[in-house]
C-alpha cells in the first residue's frame, strides 16, 4: 500500500482500507488526496462512482485525528454538505467505515425523519457532520447548530444542488461559516453559476478533473424497445421473467409512477420497492437495504432518489420511461457495469418519447440496436415523428407486428418472448460485478 497515496494515511486509516478490500487508489484518489493532507482547497470535477467520497473523508480523517479538540456541543469541526438524503447517508457510512479505528464521532443530518435524535447528537457535540442543506438550515435557525467553529467545509455535488432548488440555501450556509477554513468543492459538471459560487467559496485551489471511464459505457449492452405506453408494464414483467435479471433498477420520470411500477411487479410475483422524494426516510432506508441484500429484485426509481447510490452487482437497467435530459441517460445506465463488470441496459420509448430518444442516441453518438422480437414492439413508437414524437402518446395501432399483442395485464408467454427471442440479457459476471 506505501507504493501509492494510501501510503502517506495513518496506519489507522490504512487498515481500514485494506479492510474495505481497496489496494489500489482511484485516479481521484490519487490526485486529490495528498492535496488535501497538505491543507490545500480543492475544485473537484467528479461523479458519483469514480471513489471521490475517500478521496475527501480519508484526509479529513486524519486532519481531525492529528489536530484533537475536544467536540464542543453544537459546534462540528468538519461540515459536509450533500443534496439528497441517500448520499448524506452514504457519506456518513463511509466515514464509519474509514473511521472506525479512530475515536472521532459523526453524525447525520437531513429531513424525513424526527429532528429530536438529531438535536441530541448536536448536543452531544461531534467531529463530523454530514448533512443536507433544508434541515441544517433548520436546525441552525433553532439554535442546535453553531457553524463558527468549522474547520473543513465539503460541497458534494454542487450541481445537483443547482438542480434541485438548493443554491440559495447553500449560499446562506457558506455566510455563517469562518473565513478561516479548508474548502473542499465537488460538481460532477461545472454550469455558470456553479463556477460562480465555487470562485466565492475557495482560495487558491487545486483543479482535479475526473471522468468515468468510458468503456464503462462501452461494456454495456443496450438496447431500446419500442412500445406503447399503456404495455410498458407488461413489457417489464416479461423482461423479469428471465432469472438472469436477478438485480434491475427501473428509472421512472414521475414518483406516482414509481409507485405504480413497484405494485404491479409486486402483484406479479417480483419483489420490488419504489424510492422517491415523497418516501418516508424510513421507507427509503428499507428499500436500500432489501435491494443491497438481494431481498428485493427491482429497486424502481426516480432519477433525483437514484443520484449518488453507489450498490454493488447491478446486472440491469431498465428505463421504463425516457430521462427528459440526454445527459441524465448516461448516469442512468452507469449504475450497472461497475469495476470492470458487465451490464445491460434496456430502454423502453414510447410514441411521445421518440424525440428523446432520438437525442440520447446523438449524444452517444451511436445508433442503439433495436430489439424488435418481442410481442409488445409498436412500429407506432418506433416511426413516429413530429407532434406525436413528443407530445401525448396516440391511441390505437401499436399492437405487435401482427397486430395481435396479448394484453397489457398478461405478460408474454412463448418463444417470442424477449427471453427467447433474438437478443437475451447476458448475465454480469457475479465475480466482477462484487469485486468493488
Amino acid at each position: 500500500m506505501n507504493s501509492n497515496v494510501f501510503g502517506l494515511l495513518l496506519p489507522e486509516l490504512q487498515r481500514a482500507v485494506k479492510e474495505s478490500g481497496y489496494t489500489v487508489p482511484t485516479p481521484v484518489q490519487e490526485k486529490c488526496i495528498a492535496h488535501l493532507l497538505a491543507g490545500r482547497d480543492l475544485l473537484g470535477s467528479a461523479q458519483t462512482g469514480t471513489g471521490k467520497t475517500a478521496a475527501f473523508t480519508l484526509p479529513l480523517l486524519q486532519y481531525l485525528h492529528t489536530h484533537p479538540k475536544r467536540t464542543a456541543p453544537r459546534q462540528p469541526r468538519v461540515l459536509i454538505l450533500a443534496p439528497t438524503r441517500e448520499l448524506a447517508a452514504q457519506i456518513r457510512a463511509s466515514i464509519e467505515t474509514y473511521g472506525r479505528h479512530l475515536r472521532l464521532t459523526s453524525t447525520v443530518i437531513f429531513g424525513g425523519v424526527g429532528q429530536r435524535p438529531q438535536e441530541n447528537a448536536m448536543n452531544r457535540g461531534v467531529d463530523l457532520l454530514v448533512a443536507t442543506p433544508g434541515r441544517l438550515l433548520d436546525l441552525m435557525n433553532q439554535g442546535f447548530i453553531d457553524l463558527r467553529a468549522i474547520e473543513a467545509f465539503v460541497l458534494d455535488e454542487a450541481d445537483r444542488m443547482l438542480d434541485m432548488g438548493f443554491i440559495h440555501d447553500v449560499r446562506r450556509v457558506i455566510a455563517k461559516l469562518p473565513a478561516r477554513r479548508q474548502s473542499l468543492f465537488f460538481s460532477a459538471t461545472l454550469p455558470r453559476e456553479v463556477v460562480d459560487l465555487a470562485g466565492t467559496l475557495l482560495r487558491d485551489p487545486v483543479r482535479v478533473t475526473v471522468t468515468p471511464e468510458q468503456p464503462t459505457v462501452e461494456r454495456i449492452d443496450q438496447r431500446v424497445m419500442f412500445v406503447e405506453k399503456a404495455r410498458k408494464d407488461a413489457l417489464l414483467i416479461s423482461l423479469l421473467s428471465d432469472p438472469t435479471i436477478d438485480k434491475v433498477i427501473v428509472f421512472t420520470q414521475m414518483k406516482h409512477a414509481a409507485n405504480k411500477v413497484a405494485d404491479k411487479l409486486m402483484k406479479a410475483g417480483i419483489n420490488a420497492a419504489a424510492i422517491h422524494g415523497n418516501k418516508s426516510q424510513t421507507a427509503r432506508t428499507a428499500a436500500l437495504e432489501g435491494f443491497r441484500s438481494g431481498r428485493v429484485r427491482a429497486l424502481v426509481a426516480t432519477d433525483i432518489a437514484a443520484r449518488g447510490l453507489d450498490v454493488d452487482a447491478i446486472t440491469h437497467v431498465i428505463n421504463y420511461d425516457l430521462p427528459l435530459e440526454p445527459e441524465t441517460y448516461v448516469h442512468r445506465i452507469g449504475r450497472t457495469a461497475r469495476a470492470g463488470a458487465a451490464g445491460d441496459a434496456v430502454s423502453f420509448c414510447a410514441p411521445n418519447e421518440r424525440d428523446q430518444w432520438r437525442a440520447i442516441e446523438r449524444l452517444v453518438r451511436k445508433p442503439v440496436p433495436t430489439h424488435r422480437d418481442h410481442p409488445y414492439h409498436s412500429d407506432l413508437a418506433e416511426n413516429s415523428v413530429g407532434t406525436a414524437a413528443h407530445n401525448g402518446n396516440r391511441r390505437g395501432g401499436g399492437a405487435g407486428r401482427n397486430g395481435n399483442a396479448p394484453p397489457a395485464n398478461r405478460p408474454a408467454t412463448g418463444g417470442r418472448g424477449p427471453s427467447s427471442g433474438r437478443w437475451r440479457p447476458r448475465r454480469a459476471s457475479a465475480a466482477a460485478g462484487r469485486s468493488r
